[in-house]
C-alpha cells in the first residue's frame, strides 16, 4: 500500500509525515531514509528511520517496480539499501520488503541527482582532473592520482574500477538504449587509504572504444563490475589516460578523425536547433529570466566558477528544459559587460546542445539521460575538435550560438508585503483580506498559483488590521504541487511537495513537472515545463511573490495578478467578467479580492494542524475588517523615520505605519525595488544579429544589440568598400552598406 492510498483511507487530511493523527499503524507503510539523496550512478548505503527489525529479516528494495536491490539488517536492527545505477534524475519512488520480496509494505522515496550537484564528499576526487583528461596530449604524462574517503568503506581492501558509457541504437527510435558499462578493474585488493597512484597504461583493445566514462571504488570481496552495491563514483570525465597506443603517438590525429566521423554523423541526425529557445540578450536578462533559465554550474558567475569551457564569458544559463521534439538544450553565455558570445566570434560562445545536460522527461532512454547523453553528443566531440585538436570549426559549424533576436521576455507580476500587488500589466492595488486567493489561474498548461494570507503583529505581539502572505501553493498540469509557506518562527521558509514537508539537502531538486532551486538568500524558485517561473521570499515577516510567465500565457490568465494582455484596463476583472475601474476605492478592491477566494475543491493548500483546520475552512474571512487608509501625523517621531527609510514608495509608507514596523516597512520597499528593476531588465531589447568581418578584413566590436556599434578594417594591401562603422538600429537592422574589402591601395569608404 502507498502512502497516498493510506491517506485516502484517512478521516483526516494528513500526509506521511503525520499520518499517525488518525491512522495509527501508519509507520508500517511510510519510511523515511538517511541520507535521502545521491548520485544517479547509485551505490549510496542508506538506512531506514524509525523502525527496527529483526537479524532473520530478509531485505530487498524495489526502485520504480522495476530495480531489485539486496539489503540487509545492521547490528541495532536498522535496515539498509543501497541506491541503484539509474538513469533518470528525481524522486524515485521505492519499496521495502522484510520477506525476501514476497511482499513489499513498506514505501519511501529516493531523490536521485545529477552528477554536476552532488557534493565533492559523494565522489571520488580525480586530482588535477585537466591531466586526467587530456593524459597523452602534449606536456600530459607521468601519474595520476584518485582520492577518496576511507571512511566510506568499513573494509580494510578495495577494488578501483573502470566503467565506460554507450547508447547503442537507432537515433531517435524506440531501439535506442543506454548503458554504464564495467570494462575492466585497475587495481585489485588495495588498501583503503584514501589515496591511488598510477602510472596509466592503454586499455585492452576491447575496452579502448569507451572514451568517456567514470571510475567506481567498491570493497574488495565483491565481484568484478558487481551492480548495485556500496561504492563511490568518480566525476564522469574524458578518458584520454585509457585510450590507446594510436591515440598517444598522434593525439591530433586521432583526435582529428574522430572529429571528422563525429561531424559527419551528427550531420545525418535531425536538426535540433530550430526548436531550442532563443537566448536572453544581456546577462541581466539571463539572470532574471528565472522561469526558462538557470544558471551552468560549470559557468556560474555567483559562485565564481572559471568558464573553462567558455573563455571570455563571465556566466552561462542553460535553459530549464529540453526542446519539445529532440529534448535539445540551450546554453547561453555572456561577458563582463554582460553582451552574448558567440562561437562565431569566440571560442568561449555558448553551444547548444543535442542532449540537454540536465536530460529531460522521462530521462532514461537517449538522448535524454541526464548528463551522459550530453557528454557523448557534445562533450566528447568537443574534446575532438576543440580540445585535442585544433579543428574547432567542424564542432561550431553544428553547435552555433543562438543569438537575440527572436527572443521574448517573460512578464512579471508580484505580491507583497500588506499584501500589495502589481499585475502583468502593470496596474497595482491592495487588497487585506484574510484567507485563500488566486493569484494566476490559466487554461494554458492548467497553471494555478494561490496565495494564502495572515494577519500582521505589531512590535508588542499583538494582531494589527492589516494582513500579508504566509504561504504559496501551485501546480501545473499534473506535476507535484510545491507549497512555500513560513515556519512557524516567520523567519524562514518552509516547503512542502504534495502536503508533505520537503527536507532540503540540496539547492537544486528535480520534481515531477517542475524543478526547485533554494536560493541562499531566504528565497525558493519553482520552474514549471511551460517555463513559467515563480519566485518566493520570506521578508518582513510575510512572503513577496514573482510570477515570470512567458509570451504563450498572453490572454490565457486570470486572477487577482490580472489578465495578461498588455492592457492594464482590464486588470481588475471579477469571475464574471465585469472590470473594476483603476480609480476603485480601496473598499471595491476589497471585494474583487474576496471574489478570488479558493474553494474546497480547488484548494493546494496544506492543512496539517488544528490551527489551520479552523481558520481556513472558510476561505474569506468575511468579518476581517481591515484598514483601507491610514493618516501620516507629521508631528509623530515615527513618521520622520518612515520619511527617512520609505521616501515617495506608498507601500512602504503605508506598511510601515498600519505596523509601526520599519522592518516590515524595509521589507516592503526591498521587494517593490525588486519588482521594478525586474520589469526594467525584461523590457524588450532589439537585436540586429550577427555581423559577419568581409573577409581579408577584420571588425571591432562584438555587441549587436540597438545603438551598438562595429568598425570594420581591411588588411594591409587591401581597400575598402562599403560602410566603415555600422550601427544597429532600432528596426533592427544594421546601418550602411555591407563591407568588402578589395585588394588595392585606396579605401572607398560609403
Amino acid at each position: 500500500m502507498q502512502c497516498g492510498q493510506l491517506v485516502g483511507q484517512c478521516s483526516c487530511h494528513v500526509t506521511c509525515e503525520n499520518l499517525g493523527n488518525c491512522c495509527p499503524d501508519y509507520r508500517t507503510y511510510c519510511v523515511r531514509i538517511a541520507p535521502e539523496s545521491g548520485l544517479l550512478m547509485g551505490g549510496r548505503d542508506f538506512v531506514i528511520l524509525g523502525v527496527t527489525f529483526d537479524n532473520s529479516s530478509l531485505v530487498k528494495c524495489r526502485f520504480n517496480k522495476e530495480i531489485y536491490v539486496n539489503g540487509y539488517v545492521d547490528e541495532t536492527g536498522k535496515a539498509h539499501c543501497v541506491s541503484p545505477l539509474l538513469y533518470e534524475t528525481g524522486r524515485i519512488p521505492f519499496e521495502i520488503s522484510v520477506d525476501g520480496g514476497e511482499t513489499y509494505p513498506h514505501s519511501g522515496t529516493w531523490l536521485s541527482v545529477h552528477p554536476g550537484k552532488v557534493s565533492e564528499s559523494e565522489k571520488c576526487t580525480l586530482e588535477n582532473e585537466t591531466k586526467w583528461q587530456y593524459y597523452g596530449t602534449p606536456d600530459y604524462d607521468g601519474t595520476l592520482t584518485v582520492k577518496w574517503d576511507p571512511n566510506t568503506f568499513k573494509e580494510d581492501t578495495i577494488n578501483i574500477e573502470v566503467w565506460g558509457y554507450e547508447e547503442s541504437g537507432e537515433p531517435y527510435s524506440e531501439q535506442w538504449t543506454a548503458a554504464w558499462k564495467y570494462l575492466y578493474t585497475l587495481v585489485h585488493n588495495y588498501a583503503n587509504k584514501g589515496s591511488y597512484t598510477f602510472t596509466p597504461s592503454p586499455a585492452p583493445p576491447e575496452h579502448s572504444a569507451y572514451e568517456f566514462g567514470s571510475l567506481r571504488i567498491v570493497p574488495s570481496q565483491l565481484g568484478n563490475g558487481a551492480r548495485d552495491v556500496h561504492s563511490l563514483w568518480s566525476v564522469d570525465h574524458a578518458m584520454a589516460w585509457h585510450l590507446g597506443e594510436d591515440f598517444r603517438k598522434d593525439s591530433a590525429g586521432w583526435a582529428y578523425k574522430k572529429c571528422v566521423d563525429w561531424h559527419k554523423n551528427d550531420k545525418s541526425l535531425p536538426n535540433f536547433l530550430s526548436e531550442i529557445i532563443d537566448c536572453p540578450c544581456t546577462l541581466e536578462q539571463a539572470r532574471a529570466d528565472t522561469g526558462r533559465f538557470h544558471p551552468d554550474y560549470g559557468c556560474n558567475i555567483e559562485t565564481g566558477s572559471t568558464c573553462t569551457y567558455h573563455p571570455g564569458a563571465v556566466h552561462c544559463v542553460r535553459a530549464v528544459y529540453g526542446s519539445p521534439t529532440y529534448a535539445a538544450g540551450q546554453q547561453c553565455c555572456y561577458d563582463k559587460d554582460g553582451f552574448q558570445v558567440l562561437t562565431s566570434d569566440s571560442i568561449g560562445g555558448s553551444t547548444p546542445d543535442r542532449g540537454h545536460d540536465w536530460g529531460s522527461p522521462p530521462y532514461k532512454k537517449p538522448p535524454k539521460v541526464p548528463g551522459f547523453s550530453h557528454w557523448l553528443y557534445d562533450v566528447i566531440s568537443f574534446y575532438y575538435c576543440c580540445l585535442w585538436s585544433d579543428n574547432c570549426d567542424y564542432y561550431m559549424s553544428l553547435r552555433p550560438s543562438s543569438d537575440c533576436r527572436k527572443y521574448k521576455p517573460p512578464k512579471v507580476a508580484s505580491s507583497f508585503g500588506d499584501p500589495h500587488f502589481v499585475t502583468f500589466d502593470g496596474s497595482n492595488f491592495t487588497f487585506k483580506g484574510r484567507g485563500e486567493y488566486t493569484l494566476v489561474s490559466s487554461t494554458y498548461h492548467s497553471l494555478t498559483i494561490q496565495g494564502r494570507t495572515q494577519a500582521a503583529n505589531f512590535e508588542n505581539g499583538s494582531l494589527t488590521s492589516v494582513t500579508g502572505f504566509s504561504s504559496v501553493a501551485m501546480q501545473e498540469k499534473d506535476s507535484d504541487v510545491i507549497e512555500v509557506r513560513l515556519a512557524e518562527n516567520s523567519t524562514s521558509l518552509e516547503v512542502l511537495l504534495n502536503q508533505e514537508v520537503l527536507h532540503l539537502d540540496r539547492t537544486w531538486m528535480d520534481l515531477k513537472g517542475v524543478f526547485l532551486f533554494a536560493g541562499s538568500n531566504q528565497s525558493i524558485t519553482a520552474m514549471f515545463s511551460s517555463g513559467a517561473g515563480v519566485e518566493v521570499r520570506g521578508e518582513g515577516g510575510f512572503i513577496s511573490i514573482n510570477t515570470l510567465l512567458p509570451h504563450e500565457f498572453m490572454n490565457q490568465t486570470q486572477g487577482l495578478l490580472g489578465k495578461m494582455n498588455d492592457d492594464a484596463t482590464d486588470d481588475f476583472t471579477f469571475r464574471n467578467g465585469t472590470i473594476l475601474s483603476t480609480n476603485a476605492k480601496p473598499e471595491e478592491f476589497f471585494q474583487l479580492g474576496a471574489n478570488w477566494q479558493v474553494t474546497n475543491d480547488s484548494s493546494l493548500f496544506t492543512y496539517d494542524s488544528k490551527f489551520l483546520l479552523d481558520n481556513y475552512q472558510v476561505k474569506h474571512d468575511p468579518n476581517f475588517l481591515p484598514t483601507f487608509s491610514v493618516q501620516e501625523d507629521p508631528n509623530d517621531p515615527f513618521t520622520k523615520d518612515m520619511n527617512t527609510l520609505c521616501g515617495n514608495d506608498l507601500f512602504c509608507r503605508f506598511d510601515a505605519l498600519t505596523t509601526r514596523s520599519l522592518w516590515v516597512g524595509n521589507a516592503t520597499k526591498l521587494a517593490h525595488n525588486n519588482h521594478n528593476n525586474l520589469v526594467k531588465v525584461l523590457q524588450p531589447v532589439v537585436s540586429c544579429g550577427w555581423l559577419e568581418p568581409p573577409k581579408n578584413g577584420k571588425k571591432e566590436g562584438t555587441s549587436y544589440l540597438v545603438n551598438s556599434q562595429v568598425k570594420i578594417t581591411c588588411n594591409k594591401g587591401y581597400r575598402l568598400s562599403g560602410s566603415s562603422v555600422r550601427t544597429c538600429q532600432q528596426d533592427g537592422k544594421w546601418s550602411g552598406y555591407t563591407s568588402q574589402c578589395v585588394y588595392g591601395k585606396y579605401t572607398i569608404a560609403l
